[in-house]
């Protein structure tokens, strides 16, 4: 397929690791941020392919991973109220509450739908007007501004059965958080370059300055992936410090500026609690005031719960980097797709389903 396969050829994969291990003289931890980034890491092996002195940490990067219990069980609580259609991507389905997930739910008849856009929801609740249809906002910044424009266009025609529950997450502050923790041992990002097509990679440039650290934006493709790897150990070998845009086909350093614009006249800047890492600075994305009466915390009445984190599941430490989902005693054993712990063995992008599917386990 043009524009695919060039980007997964053996041949430039092959010359790409020569000159990776060309330049490769001492130890270096590099991060990659992205969910899709990690599966294709180890879809294609390519971490097993590097050189040994290369190690590549999986970050906070899986938008479903890093969404915090207590909007689980809030989606749950409204899932559950007469007159809702509760509407959510697939991977929010499997992903375990306190007590359920959003799918055994629907099992017990509750009107939950999977859908492929916020809008799919929006023309829902013009379809279904003696019901109450809420979209689950979940991720970072790539779907933010589609969630955004779905709240916009609801007040626009004053659609007041529709609602979202959000829990939209920034990048940028989560790589200052684990760059500013005592445990940290990253040497260099490879960035997530979904996000910076929506955002730009301005925010970076303060990042990689302050903390000293190479940060490349990368694409998900095993040549993108190899070719950020090589720019970001040709900075670390040469003592450089910089921001570099491998993926430079799809981002620019302004990003998408109208989607821009959507999320700042929709949402606010908010400090937000992440799952398995606490509360995070000016992390989150809450819908503002101006579109109050389309946020379905207050519409239903659930900002008070708040629930604790279960301490069985170490996704916490995966998501900083700090294990490896094969190192968890779990993995494999008590938690797997089927009967998951946590999110990062259920989403698409959690670094624990991609070990559990790629690689061997007991």
């Amino acid at each position: 397929m043009k524009f695919v396969d060039e980007y997964r050829d053996p041949k430039t994969v092959k010359k790409i690791l020569q000159a990776i291990e060309s330049i490769t003289t001492q130890s270096w931890r590099i991060m990659e941020v992205c969910g899709g980034q990690t599966h294709s890491i180890i879809k294609h092996g390519l971490d097993q392919l590097l050189p040994d002195q290369i190690e590549l940490i999986h970050g906070p990067g899986c938008p479903v991973c890093v969404t915090p219990l207590q909007y689980i069980d809030k989606a749950l609580a409204i899932a559950q109220q007469p007159s809702v259609i509760f509407c959510s991507f697939g991977d929010m389905l499997r992903v375990p509450g306190s007590e359920h997930d959003l799918l055994s739910l629907k099992a017990l008849g509750a009107d939950i739908r999977i859908v492929y856009s916020p809008l799919d929801a929006l023309k829902l609740a013009q379809q279904n007007p003696d019901n109450k249809v809420v979209f689950f906002g979940v991720g970072f910044e790539t779907t933010a501004p589609t969630v955004a424009l779905a709240i916009h266009q609801a007040k626009l025609l004053q659609l007041d059965n529709f609602s979202v529950l959000a829990c939209h997450v920034r990048v940028p502050p989560v790589m200052k958080a684990l760059l500013g923790s005592k445990d940290n041992t990253v040497q260099g990002f490879l960035g997530a370059g979904h996000v910076c097509t929506i955002m730009g990679y301005h925010e970076y440039l303060p990042l990689a300055e302050r903390f000293k650290i190479p940060i490349v934006i990368t694409g998900f493709e095993p040549v993108d992936i190899l070719q950020g790897i090589y720019l970001c150990i040709k900075q670390l070998e040469q003592g450089r410090v910089t921001v570099e845009n491998q993926y430079s086909r799809v981002v620019k350093q302004q990003g998408n500026q109208p989607a821009q614009q959507l999320l700042q006249q929709v949402f606010t800047i908010v400090d937000q609690q992440w799952r398995g890492l606490g509360e995070i600075p000016q992390s989150g994305l809450a819908i503002s005031e101006d579109y109050a009466d389309w946020n379905a915390e207050n519409q239903f009445s659930v900002t008070t719960i708040n629930t604790q984190e279960p301490t069985e599941c170490r996704s916490g430490d995966v998501l900083k980097g700090l294990l490896k989902p094969e190192g968890c005693a779990e993995f494999g054993k008590s938690c797997t797709p089927e009967h998951p712990l946590g999110a990062t063995m259920v989403s698409s992008e959690g670094a624990c389903a991609a070990y559990y599917r790629y690689r061997s386990h007991g």
